[in-house]
């Protein structure tokens, strides 16, 4: 499997999806079979979304390495994950955060949330990842304000809680759109303003929750 990973980000690399070396080193070292159920491990290192339960996924390691890339993530960082989904994107983050920073993560799926833990647990990465079983969309006011949020699932707009939770400088990164066609977009927040990039069009499932999508 290593070698599998390793050929993996080369051709994220190669792709250009890859070019910071921390990012590189985080994604050559976390195990992302060991992040998916055992029956699809072999598909873990194929540059594709993966579907796990109930509906939910794993994004596409090429989106992953894009949305690390983005979030500029450096050691000591506090950090808010809304969507843990298999906890994999968490563990990364949290590599790049290393032991002086935190990453908090919040996932509303009840299986989804046991597996997180279970697989983050296994990894060693429980030290430096909280998983919260709570609604996502209204972020995690206790341990506000954070130097960036990223949000792994769609929403129809930028929550407002996340802006007052986002520390100033922090970047707060979200696909925001429909159900199933969106924009991934970065605010900066400085002072009172948002500055706001577009990072171009992405396909993520919906958030749901108080300022999530409504069944």
């Amino acid at each position: 499997m290593e070698s599998r990973r390793e050929k993996l980000v080369d051709y994220l690399v190669k792709a250009g999806y890859l070019t910071k070396p921390e990012v590189i080193a985080a994604m050559t070292k976390v195990p992302r079979h060991l992040f998916v159920p055992e029956e699809i491990q072999e598909y873990a290192y194929d540059d594709t979304p993966l579907h796990i339960y109930e509906g939910q996924t794993i994004s596409a390691p090429h989106m992953v390495a894009m949305m690390l890339e983005l979030l500029a993530l450096t050691p000591g960082l506090r950090v808010l994950e809304i969507g843990t989904g298999t906890g994999y994107h968490a563990a990364l983050a949290a590599e790049l955060v290393g032991e002086t920073g935190h990453v908090y993560t919040l996932e509303n799926n009840e299986r989804m949330y046991r597996f997180a833990v279970e697989n983050l647990k296994k990894t060693g990465y429980s030290h430096t990842v909280t998983v919260i079983y709570a609604d996502g969309s209204a972020g995690l006011k206790e341990h506000a304000p954070y130097d960036r949020i990223f949000l792994t699932c769609a929403a129809p707009r930028p929550p407002p809680p996340l802006f007052s939770q986002l520390r100033d400088g922090g970047i707060l990164l979200i696909p925001v759109g429909g159900r199933f066609y969106q924009e991934l977009y970065r605010y900066r927040k400085k002072g009172s303003q948002l500055e706001k990039e577009n990072f171009g069009g992405c396909i993520f499932v919906p958030l749901t929750g108080q300022y999530g999508f409504r069944h």
